[in-house]
């Protein structure tokens, strides 16, 4: 079982950018795809950005693709997503994911984009 635990949120003007960790433990990281999500308040939660083991294949929402970069590093445990040019419709709780058979979740980290 592995636990997530994200790290570098915060509050930033429109067109800035922000770099969101997340540093897994407890498993063999690279045997998980990572994935990021993000919820606004009062929507659904949201796929954003996925990855593979291998890094080899990521894969972007439409919103968010040109603008976010998602990696990850095996030898770290650590995935990332590099967050430029951001919006204010990009605020939003944002939840590091883990999967392998199941899904596993990180506690979120608050984005808020607003001048």
């Amino acid at each position: 079982q592995v636990q997530l635990v994200e790290s570098g949120g915060g509050l930033v003007q429109p067109g800035g950018s922000l770099r969101l960790s997340c540093a897994a433990s407890g498993s063999t990281f690279s045997n998980y795809a990572m994935r990021w999500y993000r919820q606004a308040p009062g929507k659904e939660r949201g796929l954003v950005a996925s990855i593979t083991t291998s890094g080899g294949t990521t894969y972007y929402a439409d919103s968010v693709k040109g603008r976010f970069t998602i990696s990850r590093d095996n030898a770290k445990n650590t995935v990332s997503l590099q967050m430029n040019s951001l919006k204010p419709e990009d605020t939003a709780v944002y939840y590091c994911n883990a999967f392998r058979f199941k899904n596993y979740w990180g506690q979120g980290i608050q984005v808020t984009v607003s001048s």
